[in-house]
């Protein structure tokens, strides 16, 4: 269940907005935080109306990282978010980052302020990042001893050269925006990340929700693999999104006026 105390979550003209709610300990990630990011992403996977989103944080930051006093008020709370039946599923800690990636809308992450650690992971895990230049990234575990362990490394493996993913973790040093954009962390460096993805959010929104979804998903699937794998799932995807309703709708708007432009249906299931 989400709670507002700690999440909130708007959808505004299908462009949910999702907002880290947290402001007086610096969006820092206590149990509660963990719980409401997933359970937000859980609600918003199963809304097909959902054309894009758009993660925030309230105040200063977009994320300071763990909340370590509120989590080691128990000796049970670290258990609580490294613990899986499955080894290969991802627990409660990676499902904050890895779970962006099962809903079928792009995710922009848009970055100020402190995003550290767990917060960095949490932005890792979307689709688009976006960072104002003076904000401060950091891969923090290594200050406390420890190694990143909330799934960041799926998306490092891809947008990260590994020498400077080395560096960037073993030293635990801080960036700013402009260098986590050289270092392959952000997409984009603008002084407004929040109407900066708005823009971005618009521009997806004129395309079929469904060619949007399918290249979300072969392009998960496919970005490393085998090369027959990917020419199967480029022809089957693409027999999938001609055949749906939302491809004669865009084709019918490409051809059309505004006054005359049809609205797209929820996009299928991916």
């Amino acid at each position: 269940m989400i709670n507002p105390k700690r999440v909130s979550v708007q959808i505004e003209n299908s462009i949910a907005h999702v907002k880290l709610a947290r402001p007086a300990k610096r969006n820092a990630l206590d149990m509660d935080m963990f719980k409401s990011i997933v359970s937000a992403i859980k609600t918003l996977r199963n809304d097909r109306h959902i054309r894009a989103v758009i993660v925030t944080g309230e105040g200063e930051d977009f994320c300071s990282g763990l909340d370590v006093k509120s989590m080691m008020k128990t000796a049970t709370g670290p258990l609580k978010l490294l613990a899986k039946i499955n080894p290969w599923s991802a627990n409660l800690a990676q499902k904050v980052s890895a779970d962006w990636q099962k809903i079928g809308a792009p995710v922009i992450m848009a970055i100020h302020g402190r995003c550290w650690g767990g917060g960095l992971h949490i932005a890792l895990g979307g689709d688009i990042r976006i960072a104002t230049p003076d904000a401060s990234l950091s891969i923090m575990e290594g200050r406390w001893g420890l190694i990143p362990d909330m799934a960041g490394l799926l998306a490092l493996r891809t947008h990260c050269r590994i020498d400077v993913a080395k560096e960037l973790t073993m030293t635990a040093k801080l960036i700013d925006g402009n260098e986590a954009q050289k270092a392959g962390l952000v997409t984009h460096v603008n002084e407004d990340p929040i109407a900066m993805a708005q823009v971005l959010a618009d521009e997806i929104c004129q395309q079929s929700p469904d060619s949007v979804a399918a290249v979300k998903k072969l392009y998960n699937k496919s970005w490393i693999g085998g090369r027959g794998t990917l020419l199967m799932r480029e022809t089957f995807y693409q027999l999938r999104v001609i055949l749906g309703k939302n491809s004669k709708i865009k084709a019918y708007n490409q051809t059309h006026d505004a006054n005359e432009q049809k609205a797209f249906l929820p996009r299928k299931k991916w």
